[in-house]
């Protein structure tokens, strides 16, 4: 019965085909809208401002961290790169506060002033720019960022998705077979070749 009319079964069945059809047609459609949203692609600086991405790698079998960072023009270009080993860390947001701390010393020894600074911690980030007192056992660190991060002319700072850090994210990892720091002078870091090539060809498309 449907609407107090005897229906075919037929009928029936091909109506609750098309209600299938249709239900899995929206889901498909949501999923996609979804895994849109989530996916953020790395963005170049404008002008004449630099942008910084960092990252950090935990080596738990190893007893320590890693750092990795990347400087990049408004062209995509890479200006320079650092992979370097951190000390052992017991949560991810001290390993990413040092490996903050690590880069700006890297961007300032290396000259820059004008700085956008990307990181993929959201509670390191929003610590950053923060107005109240940090009270946390990382205070110190987060006040030696602070004062990093006065001594360019201009800074900023953004929290992105990981998607977004790839190369900073395979420096840090890469950092693992590390004993010094090693550090690319305008040219692409071969550990993060990969992760640079997605960058660019995502800005050329």
């Amino acid at each position: 019965m449907h609407g107090g009319k005897l229906q075919n079964p037929s009928v029936l069945t091909k109506r609750a085909r098309e209600f299938l059809i249709e239900y899995k047609d929206k889901q498909a459609l949501l999923a996609t809208s979804v895994s849109t949203e989530s996916v953020q692609q790395w963005r170049p600086p404008t002008g004449s401002v630099f942008k910084l991405n960092f990252d950090a790698a935990i080596f738990v079998n190893k007893n320590s961290s890693g750092v990795g960072a990347i400087i990049r023009n408004c062209r995509g270009e890479v200006m320079v790169g650092l992979s370097a080993r951190g000390p052992s860390v017991v949560s991810s947001e001290e390993a990413e506060v040092l490996a903050c701390r690590k880069a700006l010393e890297f961007a300032l020894d290396s000259g820059f002033s004008d700085l956008v600074v990307e990181g993929d911690n959201v509670t390191v980030m929003k610590a950053i720019v923060s107005p109240h007192l940090n009270r946390s056992r990382l205070a110190h660190i987060y006040d030696d960022i602070s004062t990093l991060a006065s001594g360019f002319r201009s800074f900023s700072v953004n929290c992105i998705k990981r998607n977004a850090n790839a190369v900073a994210h395979c420096l840090a990892r890469y950092a693992s077979q590390l004993v010094k720091d090693v550090v690319w002078m305008e040219e692409s870091p071969p550990p993060a070749l990969q992760a640079l090539y997605s960058d660019l060809s995502f800005l050329n498309e």
